[in-house]
């Protein structure tokens, strides 16, 4: 006769809800079953997908086999290496796709179709007079006014760009790696290693500085460049003068005040600017530390990136360098061409840093009236044997008070510089009226690298706030140091000219389009610019080294990855001595 009998009750004796982990029978536990990890804010599409089985009869990590063939993952295609540890790629097997459902959905659209303006379209190029790739609304998905569009919600091939095909060998545009600023040697031991998700949660107050001492004269910023407009367009001249920017352990102004003992770090606005901004850093820099007793000098090599301006360095397809040839295949054609391009990332760099410098020459008034300024000391670089003029630079040497607590005696002393003064401000000995110059430069809206950037003679003066808000996507790492050298130096204003090329297919001849003006910390508001979290930087850089003894170290920041990483280094790196080694010199 058959019977029942219930099965062992093992209780919780712990007390609580449920069965405890410490009497759950082994043929209850769950060994050796792969976790797939999931978020609980996902939505699930499927149980089990018994479709997408590859060639080792495990779910590929792509989605369905539709989605998976048209970007090349299925056989023959190009596919991740299998061999992955258990739930690493997993989850997305049994994420929602919505492709199926679309592939058997038409949408009729009885609507007569505008007529074409311009010459017609075909996959996206212009065949006749009219706007390029789409025009007005390529960009937003939709064909545009003169453009290809299969319905109305966007575009599905051709049209210019959107959320379609894309360009041309884009899965190849992220791969590309960049070379790092500065060659990593055998000898060097690494120390430290910080993401830049754990530099973003710093932060730390700082009052305002204590100004030390103002070397250098000044010059009267010339107020007809703030009236400039794209029809009023202003040539950019070639003036020939001296501008120093010698790095921190070469300032005789420094090491006086270090031989007094006036602070514990010592470094200057550029150097400073970019540790403080280096979140937001995307192309490789480097710092060299030298601590000396109780002090900490950050100083920079020369020729290396804090010698240059960057261009579109946070764009989603930034510039880039021809790829150097494969030294394991020496019968490779090279791919960089015979003659260079005048778009790549190193000539783009050149030529912004060159119209940086002539933009600030040009724009201050050298003959009275207004009359210059003078600082309290001259220009502590300029020798007796030098022949050509100086321009207007002043150097406001300041003291800025990193510590917690009123017993920590952490001082920072920067130098910072100013370009030129308004007048009619107040006295710019006293800090007032001081302003400084930076230039923002367009080179071809449609070459690779623009950024999505508007043609900058048909939008400046209608719309410059599209204009402004590309600049400030595109190159937010080098507004957001210009911004913090501006508020390190005490400047009341920062002037930014708008100079693009006479001919996108020449680099030597430029036009001052306009001239923006602005307050750096209204500025620095509205690029979300945080000093409190530039300063938690420094601070945990300062701390950092004063753990490490005496000696020379290099703060570098990896080249395709947002980390930074402090090596210890010998005394005799970046000097003359190591020239033999193929590395740059510089003397501390």
């Amino acid at each position: 006769m058959p019977s029942f009998s219930l099965p062992p009750i093992h209780d919780n004796p712990e007390g609580g809800w449920g069965p405890s982990s410490s009497n759950i029978p082994d043929q209850f536990k769950f060994k050796d079953i792969p976790y797939a990890p999931y978020s609980k804010s996902d939505k699930l599409g499927r149980f089990a997908d018994w479709n997408d089985l590859s060639s080792d009869n495990r779910q590929n990590a792509g989605g369905p086999p539709s989605a998976q063939n048209a970007r090349g993952g299925g056989p023959g295609g190009r596919r991740r290496d299998g061999n992955q540890a258990f739930g690493s790629g997993t989850a997305s097997a049994f994420a929602y796709f919505h492709v199926e459902d679309e592939s058997s959905f038409s949408l009729v659209d009885n609507k007569a179709a505008p007529p074409r303006r311009g010459g017609g379209f075909r996959g996206g190029r212009a065949t006749g007079r009219g706007q390029p790739f789409g025009a007005r609304g390529a960009a937003r998905g939709g064909g545009g006014r003169g453009g290809y569009s299969n319905n109305r919600g966007g575009n599905q091939r051709g049209g210019g760009g959107g959320r379609g095909r894309g360009g041309w060998r884009d899965w190849e545009k992220n791969n590309r790696a960049r070379e790092a600023s500065v060659v990593i040697s055998s000898q060097w031991s690494m120390l430290e290693e910080i993401e830049f998700h754990r530099l973003a949660k710093l932060r730390l107050e700082v009052d305002e500085p204590e100004e030390l001492d103002s070397y250098g004269r000044l010059f009267a910023y010339d107020k007809s460049y703030d009236r400039v407009t794209t029809k009023t367009e202003k040539p950019l001249q070639l003036v020939d003068r001296i501008k120093y920017n010698t790095t921190t352990s070469d300032d005789p102004v420094i090491q006086q005040l270090a031989s007094s003992g006036v602070a514990k770090v010592y470094t200057t606005d550029v150097i400073l600017s970019v540790l403080m901004c280096a979140p937001r850093s995307v192309y490789p820099w480097d710092i060299v530390i030298v601590r000396e007793g109780d002090s900490l000098f950050f100083d920079k090599r020369d020729g290396g990136p804090f010698d240059t301006v960057t261009v579109n360095e946070n764009a989603a397809d930034p510039p880039q360098d021809p790829t150097p040839p494969n030294p394991n295949n020496p019968t490779e054609k090279a791919a960089v061409p015979e003659t260079p391009s005048i778009n790549t990332a190193t000539s783009l760099s050149l030529e912004a840093t060159y119209i940086n410098q002539n933009f600030g020459f040009q724009s201050v008034i050298e003959t009275s009236p207004p009359q210059p300024v003078d600082f309290a000391h001259p220009n502590p670089f300029y020798g007796p044997e030098e022949t050509e003029p100086l321009a207007s630079c002043g150097y406001r040497y300041r003291l800025f008070d990193l510590g917690i607590t009123e017993d920590e005696d952490i001082k920072i002393c920067v130098r910072t510089e100013v370009d030129a003064y308004s007048p009619g401000q107040g006295n710019p000995r006293d800090g007032q009226g001081l302003v400084t110059i930076r230039a923002l430069n367009e080179f071809d809206p449609r070459a690779q690298g623009a950024g999505g950037a508007p043609d900058w003679r048909s939008k400046l003066d209608s719309q410059r706030g599209a204009v402004v808000a590309t600049e400030m996507k595109n190159n937010s790492c080098k507004l957001a140091k210009w911004t913090v050298q501006s508020v390190l130096a005490g400047a009341e204003l920062m002037k930014i000219g708008y100079i693009s090329r006479g001919n996108p297919r020449d680099n030597t001849r430029h036009v001052i389009l306009s001239t923006a003006s602005m307050r750096p910390t209204d500025f620095a508001a509205q690029l979300n610019v945080s000093l409190a979290n530039g300063w938690g930087i420094v601070r945990t850089v300062t701390d950092m080294c004063m753990k490490m003894p005496e000696g020379k170290y290099v703060l570098v920041k990896d080249p395709n990855k947002p980390v930074i990483r402090l090596y210890a280094v010998p005394l005799t790196t970046f000097t003359g001595e190591d020239e033999e080694g193929g590395e740059s010199s510089e003397e501390e």
